[in-house]
């Protein structure tokens, strides 16, 4: 599976943004999908993810309240609502694919990744 990830862009503090990650491929479906933000000089952090039926999502406990994943799998898309961005929020955001039914922040799992998409939030 190929994904495209989009949406990112500038944003003011307390704003809001929806990433999308449009996946190539007849088997979305059996992917479960992460996403995942790199900063500048820091490293790749876990964001989100939803299972392959969009029925389970997780969120590390910095980024519940504020994100909000869900996916269409008849649009083979994924999405990430962001509300209240901060300063801190800027960075590249990535989607990621596994076919397993893994959901959680080990990279090494996932086995396809898009290219991502730049948000930066400025204060």
């Amino acid at each position: 599976v190929q994904l495209q990830a989009s949406g990112g862009g500038l944003v003011q503090a307390g704003g809001s943004l929806r990433l999308s990650c449009a996946a190539s491929g007849r088997t979305f479906s059996s992917y479960s999908v992460g996403w995942f933000r790199q900063a500048p000089g820091k490293e790749r952090e876990f964001v989100a993810s939803v299972t392959l039926s969009g029925g389970t999502t997780y969120y590390p406990t910095s980024m519940k309240g504020r994100l909000s994943i869900s996916r269409d799998n008849a649009k083979k898309t994924v999405y990430l609502q962001m509300n209240s961005l901060k300063p801190e929020d800027t960075a590249v955001y990535y989607c990621a694919a596994t076919s397993t039914r893994y959901q959680g922040p080990d990279k090494t799992v996932y086995d396809y990744w898009g290219q991502g998409t730049l948000v930066t939030v400025s204060s």
